[in-house]
């Protein structure tokens, strides 16, 4: 709370300012406008208990900070990140200057063995590493995709290959469709093959 009654509070600290917004908003009042009481400490705990209620994150700020506009490192956002294992697919085109693939098409089997399309990943790649990724798999292109309905998801023009390799991917949540949001590639699984990714059931 930046002003109250006419009075300028950038300058106090955040404790103070927001004694001041719980005089205005008290605890356990309802409406559109909640005052949210702050976690002192245990800051990790609180992460991991709000990433496993499937909540985005959580914000952390120096409590005895004054309201600063714009960015800063008074004010931490920390998001819930997931890592999970996923068969390589296929593969899109670069574009511009990026060389070896654009993406990898990732997928994942259920119990029953169904192949499913969990989106693709185009971040975390070095160059040398897009390289080498393009030749490996094109050792183990596909004429045809793999499944009519995975096809269907994927972008168009889209490369398929045998899904023997694995990768380990980094993302913040599922989506509604079941397609990864924000992933972030780790790294080849060399000790998993892409079948034997099963995830569900």
């Amino acid at each position: 709370m930046p002003y109250l009654e006419g009075y300028c509070l950038m300058a106090a600290p955040l404790e103070e300012r927001k004694r001041a917004l719980a005089r205005l908003l008290p605890s356990g009042a309802g409406g559109r406008v909640r005052y949210s009481r702050h976690v002192a400490g245990d800051g990790p705990g609180f992460l991991a208990e709000c990433c496993r209620r499937h909540c985005e994150g959580i914000v952390s700020k120096r409590r005895d900070a004054p309201y600063t506009p714009g960015h800063g490192r008074d004010w931490l956002k920390i998001k819930c990140v997931a890592r999970e294992e996923f068969a390589i697919i296929g593969w899109t085109d670069p574009r511009g200057s990026r060389e070896g693939i654009g993406s990898l098409l990732l997928g994942y089997y259920d119990a029953a063995g169904n192949l499913h399309y969990a989106g693709r990943v185009g971040t975390g790649f070095s160059r040398t590493l897009l390289r080498a990724l393009r030749q490996r798999l094109e050792r183990l292109a596909l004429a045809v995709p793999p499944d009519r309905t995975v096809a269907a998801a994927a972008p168009r023009r889209s490369h398929w290959v045998r899904p023997e390799l694995a990768a380990e991917v980094r993302f913040t949540e599922w989506t509604p469709e079941r397609r990864l949001r924000h992933p972030v590639f780790i790294g080849l699984r060399e000790d998993k093959r892409g079948e034997d990714v099963v995830i569900g059931g």
